[in-house]
């Protein structure tokens, strides 16, 4: 599933930014990037990678959450689509968008905006990256916490739930947000916060020098072979 989402997820990114900084280029004159270019690319290609793999992500959640066979989830997944029809496979949607999207356009504008800054543009050096790419990770993840609460919940409740009930609803992002803060106060909308950025830091880190060395690597090639 991580595979699928992630390949989406920058492919659509990457494409949709050029896109854009090259109508900007071409309207302004103004070669710098602009900050809302890379948010925007961002929220709109984390929106489109989570809405292809939400229905394994719901297949995953089953699997683990009570450790069904290939069959008992074949019989599970056709009793969503007898129970709530073909949609029924998006349920737990709006909160992974909720979380991923503002993650993704935080994250995104945080890293452009510190390459910049630091004087990093077009191709910043692996370490900055890494650097960077945590510091990131960590504005992101801190900002967007609250909403990463909310889908463990949900995830949970996704889990636990019989999916041949016909008319059994489930909890709003709202109203599961509403019942953490009324029992727990604004401390549990931020419960596991050195967990997740532990976990983030690294990880966005990682990821994105991996990315920029990447992409800098296949520049250099296909100009040596342009020759």
């Amino acid at each position: 599933m991580a595979i699928p989402a992630t390949v989406t997820y920058f492919v659509t990114y990457e494409q949709l930014r050029v896109i854009l900084h090259d109508k900007y280029i071409a309207q302004t004159g103004e070669v710098d990037q602009p900050i809302w270019i890379p948010l925007i690319s961002s929220a709109v290609a984390r929106t489109w990678a989570v809405t292809l793999v939400s229905p394994l992500e719901l297949v995953r959640t089953k699997m683990q959450s009570k450790r069904l066979s290939y069959k008992e989830l074949s019989i599970a997944c056709r009793s969503l689509v007898e129970s709530r029809g073909f949609f029924g496979f998006w349920m737990g949607w709006s909160p992974t968008i909720l979380r991923d999207v503002p993650f993704s356009a935080v994250y995104w504008s945080s890293y452009e905006g510190l390459k910049r800054a630091a004087g990093q543009i077009p191709e910043p050096t692996l370490s900055f990256s890494f650097f960077a790419g945590a510091v990131a990770g960590t504005i992101a993840g801190t900002v967007t916490l609250p909403f990463d609460v909310v889908k463990t919940h949900r995830q949970i409740e996704l889990g636990e739930a019989n999916f041949a009930i016909r008319g059994r609803k489930m909890s709003t992002t709202k109203s599961l947000m509403m019942r953490i803060y009324n029992t727990e106060g604004i401390r549990g909308l931020f419960k596991g916060y050195v967990p997740r950025i532990v976990k983030v830091a690294p990880a966005c880190a990682i990821m994105i020098s991996t990315y920029e060395y990447g992409k800098s690597f296949f520049v250099r090639y296909n100009k040596r072979n342009s020759y």
